[in-house]
């Protein structure tokens, strides 16, 4: 079974996943929240609290699963997986490298540390923006270079 963890800052889903998990759970639970964050910020960040065996997931679990890391390729921000299933912990800390974002594998006992962690806006979680004007400043700068190359050489 799937749950919705409802006490977590806005821009974080967290799934408890106990018992067995199939593709209802996925449906009624996981996906319309991951949607509905993805609408409001174009982003996720995703606590995984997984207090069953993964082998409790059934087939179209996993393939629901599958489609929507696909789905949301791009928009993965942040994901913690907390449990202590070691493949599983290794796993995640695997993953880490086939998608875009970060990725980070938790004890249960250090719940509270993973909750912190997806919880944080760093600085490199924010776009980095520039103002209309301060781009054409910029570029005014640049044209001023008359009689320079491109790398600032004398012609």
């Amino acid at each position: 079974m799937l749950q919705y963890i409802n006490d977590l800052p806005d821009h974080v889903v967290g799934i408890l996943a106990t018992g067995e998990v199939n593709k209802d759970d996925y449906e009624r639970v996981l996906i319309p929240h991951m949607e509905e964050l993805v609408k409001r910020q174009g982003e996720i960040n995703y606590l995984l609290v997984l207090e069953t065996d993964v082998q409790n997931f059934s087939t179209a679990a996993w393939w629901e699963d599958f489609k929507l890391g696909l789905k949301n390729f791009t928009k993965w921000k942040r994901v913690a997986i907390v449990t202590d299933q070691k493949g599983v912990e290794w796993f995640s800390d695997v993953f880490r490298h086939f998608i875009p974002g970060n990725s980070r594998g938790y004890k249960l006992i250090e719940l509270p540390e993973a909750i912190a962690w997806i919880s944080e806006r760093h600085e490199d979680d924010f776009e980095e923006t520039i103002s209309v004007s301060d781009v054409l400043e910029e570029i005014k700068s640049r044209s001023s270079n008359k009689g320079q190359g491109p790398a600032g050489e004398n012609l």
